[in-house]
């Protein structure tokens, strides 16, 4: 699963089918989704789509399924703490991940969690490097900014978040099917400029 997941013989550009990647994710996070004293277990919905093999860095995305399903994991955990003291029974864990193609040349993974959701002043900090909203300790505020780096510098997509406070997060990874080079080095030279 490490292997597969890591796709350490990867490192260009390669086709592949999406969602073995995210199965591969899910899989190396399948403990964390497991009810366990009085933490009450994470259900996983899986709407996949009929996708077409994509052009990507297949490691390199995976890397961006791990950070946002463990960000999800953890949003949910703290939601259960707060909610503990009126009966975290009643809470239903879920997160959902949905994938289809997008105007066909693109597709979209949607990561969805119904966890406390987040205010407009910590969506606009999101993808900054070091912002984090965990405890000291916790966490490095790398994960997104990391994530947004590949989504758009790497595959020339676009990584979004829908959040409001009480709703839930909803990530939105938008990659192209094929991986347009000169569009991805041009990116990467714009960004470098700015």
């Amino acid at each position: 699963s490490l292997r597969n997941f890591s796709r350490l013989d990867e490192a260009e550009v390669k086709r592949i089918n999406l969602h073995e990647g995210i199965e591969s994710t899910l899989l190396i996070l399948q403990n964390r989704f497991k009810a366990k004293g009085d933490k009450p277990g994470i259900e996983i919905v899986k709407n996949y789509g009929n996708l077409p093999l994509i052009e990507c860095y297949p490691g390199q995305l995976n890397q961006v399924f791990m950070n946002i399903i463990s960000n999800a994991i953890d949003a949910i955990e703290s939601n259960n703490i707060k909610d503990s003291s009126i009966g975290i029974q009643d809470n239903f864990n879920t997160i959902t991940i949905t994938t289809e193609v997008l105007e066909t040349s693109y597709i979209a993974i949607r990561i969805a969690d119904n966890g406390p959701g987040m205010t407009e002043a910590v969506k606009a900090k999101l993808f900054d490097p070091f912002f984090t909203t965990k405890p000291v300790g916790k966490g490095t505020g790398l994960g997104l900014s990391i994530s947004y780096q590949i989504v758009v510098e790497k595959h020339g997509g676009k990584l979004t978040c829908v959040s409001e406070p009480g709703q839930g997060s909803e990530f939105c990874i938008e990659i192209p099917i094929s991986v347009d080079r000169q569009t991805v080095n041009d990116i990467r030279s714009l960004s470098c400029v700015i």
